[in-house]
């Protein structure tokens, strides 16, 4: 299997169970989402329906990544980056935050970013190389990986 495809692979898999763990299972972080008492039940129907969405891209472009052709393996990154970059563009509408007030003495900030934005920025990164290193391949390669 090539580094690409593994690349992918690694992306589908922290997407489809990191949403699902840092919003409801993981108790300090579940806390500051899906069991937010200050959240209204609608905020917490999004939250729901975010993690429900992670899941299912994250399956769909791990069954892509999985395939032996090139073509779904590219198909495989660009599902995986739209949560990512949904994350990151989110942050350009209007009253929108990474953090609530009420977590700032809990909140994890990596080279100054959130570490929910850093880990989108990296997960994105792997997924522009996987890309990219996939359009070089030969071929015929890319099909037997």
């Amino acid at each position: 299997m090539t580094l690409p495809r593994l690349l992918i692979i690694a992306v589908a898999a922290i997407t489809t169970f990191g949403a699902v763990l840092a919003d409801l299972v993981i108790p300090d972080l579940a806390a500051q989402h899906a069991f937010n008492p200050s959240w209204p039940p609608h905020a917490k129907f999004h939250d729901a329906q975010y993690m429900v969405m992670t899941v299912l891209l994250g399956l769909t472009g791990l069954a892509l990544a999985l395939r032996r052709d090139r073509s779904t393996l590219l198909h495989a990154a660009a599902i995986l980056a739209v949560p990512w970059l949904g994350m990151v563009g989110a942050l350009l509408f209007p009253g929108t935050a990474t953090y609530d007030p009420e977590f700032a003495d809990r909140t994890v900030f990596v080279l100054g970013l959130h570490g929910q934005v850093f880990m989108a920025i990296v997960l994105l990164a792997a997924l522009l190389v996987a890309a990219a290193a996939t359009l070089r391949e030969p071929r015929d390669t890319a099909t037997r990986s």
